[in-house]
């Protein structure tokens, strides 16, 4: 049965997925380079996303190559999507990726500000979904039939899908850092109520211990 699933959502260990002051030169807030540098370093990362060789084959490739695997449609925040806030001043902001983003599948963008859908090389298009979080889904598990639906980001958005018991599987990579201030994922959520009670532990390169937080059986 298809999935709503998140994978190498980065943490730091006081459980911060993005640091403060985000914009377009930190689009994960100031300091907080560690979060994403694993995942850098993982061939699938570098060839799917940055179009290049290279990288180091171990416990964190295998968790990035899984997490482009059977994946029919994403959802993410308008702040994963790009550094724009309020109404859109134009379509000239098309994301972080350049002109092939690595989705290859609709991406449903959660904004309170409509946009009219647009498509890029390599067959991804963007949607923008102004009436929230189970409107998404819903369209986004039509476009994805059979497959999965990845949930990108930001930590927002995670949060309401988290909240809303929605999410079936999560995958957590916690990175050797301290962030002290940010944007913190898991503070005052109730993560069995909300639905995710097995876990799975996997200790990774760079000092990055993976999480996969799963559904209970009902």
């Amino acid at each position: 049965m298809p999935k709503l699933r998140v994978d190498c959502f980065s943490l730091s260990l006081d459980g911060y997925g993005a640091g403060p002051d985000q914009g377009p030169e930190e689009p994960m807030g100031v300091g907080t380079q560690a979060l994403r540098q694993w995942v850098f370093d993982t061939p699938s990362f570098r060839r799917r996303v940055l179009g290049e060789d290279g990288g180091t084959p171990g416990i964190n490739e295998s968790f990035v190559a899984r997490s482009f695997e059977n994946v029919g449609a994403w959802i993410m925040g308008r702040n994963m999507f790009g550094p724009v806030r309020g109404p859109w001043p134009d379509d000239g902001w098309k994301g972080w990726w350049g002109d092939t983003p690595p989705f290859h599948c609709d991406v449903f963008v959660l904004t309170h500000h409509p946009r009219v859908s647009f498509e890029m090389e390599g067959g991804t298009v963007f949607h923008f979904v102004t009436d929230g979080v189970h409107t998404a889904l819903d369209r986004a598990r039509a476009a994805a039939g059979d497959r999965d639906v990845r949930i990108g980001g930001g930590v927002s958005t995670l949060r309401q899908y988290l909240e809303a018991g929605l999410i079936d599987e999560m995958h957590l990579a916690v990175v050797p850092a301290v962030f002290g201030k940010g944007e913190n994922l898991l503070q005052g959520l109730d993560l069995p109520a909300c639905g995710l009670g097995n876990v799975t532990v996997a200790a990774g390169e760079h000092g990055v211990t993976h999480y996969t937080l799963r559904r209970s059986a009902a």
